[in-house]
């Protein structure tokens, strides 16, 4: 039988700083449904009391694609992968300043530069710190980097750039690793987060539901992330695409219920840090979407790395309709009585 849970007692502890126990955190992801509200209501008020009720949005850029020689069995990018994707080296720099400035139209904080790859080349890296240095003399907007493994020196020279924050999932549990990517460890990714925060630089790190893990593994995941005290934690949940050896695979666990719950337990382990439902939102929380910012105080706005996101206008009007307030990137949030009238109209080929 399911160990029923105070959930208002659960919402005290966690504020408290409280490790909660590996039996709780099961008890959270195997609760009942008639008890999804309260779960809910109870990870809110650990929500607002570090965030209130701002939503901040995040912006991404896939600047570039494919030709990637590493296995990691969840993504289209990969060399084992046979999907049927875009593939370009890295953009030119006038369409990343593109991009840039449509990530201001759309009140983003964030701008989140991506490229593929197991880590940048030298020639790679120098255009990357370029393009950085252009758009941070161009708009107020963060950056978070997210360039595969990084090495001390390559931090520091991205702190040195105006790198705000840099992104490195940890993807799944330690245990589980070996079984999604076979051609870097668990542990290389954990040192390039260690290297990132020796920079100086604050950094974003989460992980894929989906993947064939276990509760243990989800519970792991959010134990490590933790531990290495990242800033900003990023949730997916898998969208299995044909052509990578995840794309065939059934995930009956992945109703938006039981999404809800692991957003639930990623805020109750990690109170304070800021929590975004990323990529899968839209398939897996479907009419749910407006549940998922209880927990989670951030998302994407427009389109994932190889799959495309809910139309921005949407996004916005979710925001306001469930009583949140959109975060501008200077902080300051949009007064709630604002309307969202329409789309923004700057032309843009990444949309």
């Amino acid at each position: 039988m399911t160990q029923l849970l105070d959930w208002n007692l659960l919402a005290q502890n966690s504020l408290a700083g409280e490790l909660i126990s590996r039996s709780t955190a099961k008890a959270i992801l195997e609760a009942d449904d008639t008890e999804l509200l309260a779960q809910l209501a109870a990870a809110y008020k650990v929500r607002y009391h570090y965030w209130q009720n701002r939503v901040r949005l995040h912006f991404l850029l896939n600047a570039q694609s494919g030709l990637c020689p590493e296995d990691c069995h969840y993504c289209s990018q990969s060399k084992i992968s046979s999907a049927e994707i875009e593939k370009y080296p890295l953009m030119a720099q006038e369409k990343i300043i593109a991009a840039a400035d449509r990530a201001a139209e759309l009140q983003a904080g964030t701008f989140c530069f991506v490229i593929s790859g197991r880590s940048p080349s030298p020639l790679v890296f120098e255009r990357v710190v370029d393009a950085v240095k252009t758009v941070k003399a161009k708009h107020e907007l963060k950056i978070c980097a997210c360039l595969g493994l990084l090495d001390p020196e390559q931090t520091q020279r991205l702190a040195a750039a105006g790198v705000d924050r840099v992104n490195h999932n940890l993807n799944t549990s330690e245990n589980h690793h070996g079984n999604i990517c076979t051609t870097h460890t668990f542990d290389d990714r954990v040192k390039t987060l260690k290297n990132v925060q020796a920079a100086g630089i604050t950094t974003c790190s989460g992980g894929i539901i989906g993947m064939g893990e276990s509760e243990d593994d989800i519970i792991d995941l959010a134990y490590s992330l933790r531990d290495l005290n990242v800033t900003s934690v990023p949730i997916n949940f898998l969208i299995p695409i044909g052509g990578t050896p995840l794309g065939d695979r059934p995930h009956p666990n992945l109703n938006p219920r039981h999404c809800l719950r692991v957003l639930c337990l990623f805020r109750f382990i990690l109170p304070s840090q800021e929590i975004r439902i990323a990529g899968g939102r839209e398939v897996h929380l479907r009419s749910l979407q407006p549940l998922g910012l209880y927990p989670a105080n951030s998302i994407f706005i427009g389109d994932y790395l190889t799959t495309p996101g809910q139309a921005a206008i949407a996004d916005m009007q979710m925001i306001q309709d469930a009583g949140f307030i959109l975060e501008k990137p200077d902080g300051s949030v949009l007064e709630r009585e604002n309307r969202i009238n329409q789309e923004p109209t700057s032309p843009s080929p990444y949309f």
